[in-house]
This record gives C-alpha cells, structure tokens and sequence, in this order.
C-alpha cells in the first residue's frame, strides 16, 4: 500500500487546532495512541522495577517492551538501548565518561554542521583532559560535509568523531558509512546524533557503522526524552560515574535514577505508530522498513514541492543546494524582512515555520547568518501537499 496522509493525521488531536505544522524539528505533534499510552502507565498500579508485585513486573515490562522497540526502529540490539532525559542529557554523560579513558595530547573531531548537542559536550570534555579539537567544516555554499574533510583530520591520536546523520537546519545528511570507515580505519569511536535522521528515514546503526547513535523520541511523534544505541560489548567496557547501590549491569548502569516509565510506553507506542504509517504484515523491523520508506517517499515530494516553489518567489534565499538526498528540511529567508519577522507573520496565518539558529550555532554562523539563523520548515508525517502551499502563499504575501 502507499502513504495515506489523511489517515496518519487522523491520528492527530492537535492538527484540529488548524495551524500547519512545519515545526516539527523542534518537536513532532503527538498520536492519539501515544497520548493513550502515556496516560494508562499514568494511571495503572506501577512501581520500581522487579519481578514480586504486578507493578513491579508492569514497570519492568515496560521498559523491556521499550528497548526492543527502540532496538526494532535502530537494527539495534535492545541490551545496548540506554534512555536519558534528552540526547543532549546523554551525549553530556557519554563524553564524560569516555573522556576518562583519554590523555593530553589525544584528539577530537567534531563538525561545524552539527546541532550544538553534538559539539559543545565533546569540546568540554576534551577541554578538561588536555584533548586536542579538531574541526570539520563543511561547504557554505551546498551544505555538503565532505567524507574528506573528516577523514583529513584524523590521526592515530584521535580518540573519537562526533558528526550528525543529518543536519537539523539544512537537512543535509553526510555519508556516514564513509566517515564510519575512515573513523575505524583510525582506530577510533563514532559518535552520531541522529536526532533529525530517525524520524524521516529507515535506520540501521550496524550499517551506518555508527558506534553510538542517539536520538529522540519526541521527534518521531513519541514523548519528551532520549535515547543512545551502542553495542552492549561495547557498553561493557564503559564505567560512568553512579549511585554506589545502583546496578552495574548494562544498560542500566548508564540510566541514572528511575526510569519514566510512562514516557517509555510512549515511546514503545510511537515507534509501533510508525511501524503501521503503511498498513501491512511482517515483524515489527520489517513494518517499520516499509512505513517509513513510504514516508520517505511522500516527504520526498512534499520537499520538492516546496523547494520548487521558493525558487519561483523573487526575494527568497535558500540555504544549501537542493538535493535528493536530505531530509524535508528547508532554511530560507526573505530580503528585506527579517527572519523573525516572517517566522511572526506566518505565524500570524496559521503556519508554523520558526526562525533561529535551531541551536545549530556553529552551522548558523558558517554559512553567514550569525546566531540569529533563518526561517526552517521542516516536513513531518501530517504534513500536505495543500500545506505546503499554504506556506507558499503565505512567503508570497510578504
């Protein structure tokens, strides 16, 4: 079957609200059955984890049934899903804790096209053990972050890579198998935030070749938290700092305090949402496979619609080449208006499209725009075609 926009947003409470939505790389709009989810472990018997009482098994069976999903959606393995606060949370604990195998003199690489989340925690930790930082910059002018300007940064002093599976403010999305192998070739870790891939594409971390990949949850229609994919061997050989009474096992020892477990029957309920975005049979993975190479599709035309139709419009500048290879991600200002300006304005007719730098700072200020940013819409799952024109229409009138 093919994608069904009208019936996927059927799904959706708050589109009743009649704005549309381009908003959704800051945060997706929410599913019913997430919301239904979220309040039953709300309102059902629940405890900390264990195996004596029904809400001791409930509170563990919650967090198994999370993992798995979360494994399913990643080609992941659920022993290796750690869940956090935010990515940002669990990237400031996993550099931490990896700095303490590094020494004065090691090396850094991170990226000028990343989201801060995935620069500032790797540049503080190298900054507290004497670690060099070495940075990869990508072309102002395509958006485009070379395999070659990672690969001509490292060395055999280089500890670990941080780079994105896809930039939150042009979409751009590097090629991170190439940059896995050269990372590897090295000898050296990768970390990947794929906060702005997971929700727009099929993943498989072991074909990425990503050592760590992080993500969140309340970007692919689910609640507000954070989650890492990391071998579980791996993870072994890792000892963040914890609570003495708290378990050593793994992932848990990563996981500080109790777990939320509402969020994470959430999060099982959204990643099961997008497993029937495309009505079929199959495992969990393999729905998932399908729905969002379906939704890949349907995005794909809606950003095309889009690029097509701000190319038309005298005054507008897009950022980054269009290409067939990023996600519904569009960064674009209007001459003689201010970015915030149109952000209020469009605002002011019902169409959600922020204007920042989207906390991509050091993206923000490499491609000339400084720390204000630009106008980005972003396409989700409920997203239309009449939408998009919507959006256009709007651009227009200014």
């Amino acid at each position: 079957m093919t994608y069904d926009v009208t019936t996927v947003r059927a799904h959706f409470p708050a589109l009743a609200e009649g704005a549309a939505h381009f908003d959704g790389p800051g945060g997706s709009q929410v599913p019913d059955v997430v919301g239904e989810a979220v309040a039953a472990t709300l309102c059902a018997a629940i405890a900390n984890r264990g195996s004596v009482t029904a809400a001791e098994r409930r509170a563990d069976r919650i967090v198994a049934d999370a993992r798995q999903a979360a494994a399913d959606l990643l080609g992941a393995q659920p022993g290796g899903i750690v869940f956090g606060r935010s990515m940002t949370q669990l990237t400031y604990d996993f550099s931490r804790t990896l700095a303490k195998t590094w020494q004065a003199g090691d090396e850094v690489v991170v990226t000028r096209l990343d989201h801060d989340a995935n620069i500032r925690p790797w540049v503080q930790a190298a900054q507290s053990r004497g670690v060099t930082v070495r940075w990869a910059d990508f072309d102002p002018a395509s958006g485009e972050l070379a395999v070659e300007a990672v690969r001509g940064l490292l060395s055999d002093r280089t500890r670990l890579v941080a780079v994105t599976a896809a930039s939150n403010l042009l979409g751009t999305r590097p090629d991170i198998p190439a940059i896995a192998a050269a990372v590897h070739e090295a000898d050296a870790l990768l970390y990947v935030d794929g906060v702005h891939l997971t929700p727009h594409a099929p993943v498989d971390v072991t074909a990425l070749g990503a050592d760590f990949y992080g993500c969140s949850p309340y970007k692919f229609c689910g609640p507000h938290l954070g989650l890492v994919a990391a071998a579980p061997e791996l993870l072994a050989t890792l000892h963040p700092d914890k609570l003495a009474p708290s378990t050593n096992a793994v992932p848990e020892r990563f996981e500080l305090g109790t777990l939320p477990y509402e969020l994470l029957a959430g999060t099982t309920a959204a990643i099961e949402f997008l497993a029937n975005l495309v009505p079929g049979e199959g495992t969990r993975r393999e729905r998932l496979l399908r729905s969002l190479t379906e939704l890949e599709k349907h995005e794909q035309a809606l950003l095309d619609r889009l690029d097509t139709g701000l190319a038309q419009i005298p005054g507008v500048t897009r950022y980054g080449s269009p290409s067939r290879h990023r996600t519904p991600t569009v960064l674009f200002s209007v001459a003689g208006v201010p970015s915030q300006v149109v952000y209020e304005r469009l605002a002011a007719r019902g169409v959600n499209a922020p204007a920042s730098s989207f906390y991509a700072l050091e993206c923000s200020r490499h491609l000339g725009l400084g720390d204000a940013g630009a106008v980005r819409a972003g396409i989700a799952p409920y997203t239309t075609a009449g939408e998009v024109d919507r959006l256009l229409d709007a651009v227009r009138e200014l």
